[in-house]
């Protein structure tokens, strides 16, 4: 059975960290045994990946010199990645500190007051503030949505992007998408903040309660 194609992919990448120079087309080919148009799709792949650079020979004679292909140097940025672990690991030395709530309510502001840099600083009305607010958790992927009828107005979350480790560590993950948003309204100098955030109302809904800035 003739492998796959990720399969040959990496074949192909492999014979490039293998090799001691840069190799052409057709010499891959031979090596492999395939048809040159076959390690031609997959070697524009794996350059646009990142993985494997481009490079001109040295050409004296007519014609267009050969391209030959190297693997890039240094690790592979397609590699695995895992986040997931790495949140976890920061979410459990949080939850570790005396005050884990305000730990990650402070790291959330700091996130936040980062995330307003994309919006301009000019000073903002309450009306125009919370639009910002929304386009950035909109950005982030936390699906916002007005709560209709709400008074003070609050705003819905249909997603978290944090959503295994929002279940886990709410008293860590929900304190840090609080401070987001209240980072986010001080750099901005609205009149507005979020005074609360309250976590899965609804299976599919976290709310975030707007209040005046100053308000008791």
């Amino acid at each position: 059975m003739n492998p796959v194609p990720a399969g040959r992919r990496l074949q192909v990448l492999q014979l490039l960290r293998d090799a001691r120079t840069p190799l052409g087309i057709a010499e891959i080919a031979q090596r492999l045994g395939v048809h040159a148009n076959t390690v031609r799709f997959h070697l524009e792949t794996l350059v646009g990946n990142g993985q494997v650079e481009r490079q001109t020979a040295s050409h004296a004679g007519p014609g267009r010199p050969p391209q030959l292909f190297r693997a890039a140097p240094g690790m592979d940025p397609m590699g695995p990645r895992r986040y997931q672990v790495l949140a976890e690991v920061l979410v459990g030395d949080v939850a570790a500190h005396p005050d884990p709530a305000g730990q990650a309510a402070e790291a959330g502001r700091r996130w936040g007051r980062r995330q307003a840099l994309a919006e301009p600083a000019r000073p903002a009305g309450a009306g125009e503030s919370v639009e910002r607010m929304t386009r950035m958790l909109d950005e982030l992927g936390f699906a916002p949505e007005p709560v209709d009828g709400a008074d003070p107005p609050a705003i819905g979350l249909r997603h978290c992007p944090f959503l295994e480790l929002a279940e886990s560590r709410a008293d860590v993950v929900c304190p840090i998408h609080l401070g987001l948003m209240q980072g986010a309204m001080e750099s901005w100098g609205a009149p507005v903040t979020v005074e609360r955030l309250d976590a899965f109302v609804e299976p599919g809904l976290c709310v975030a309660h707007l209040t005046a800035m100053g308000a008791s």
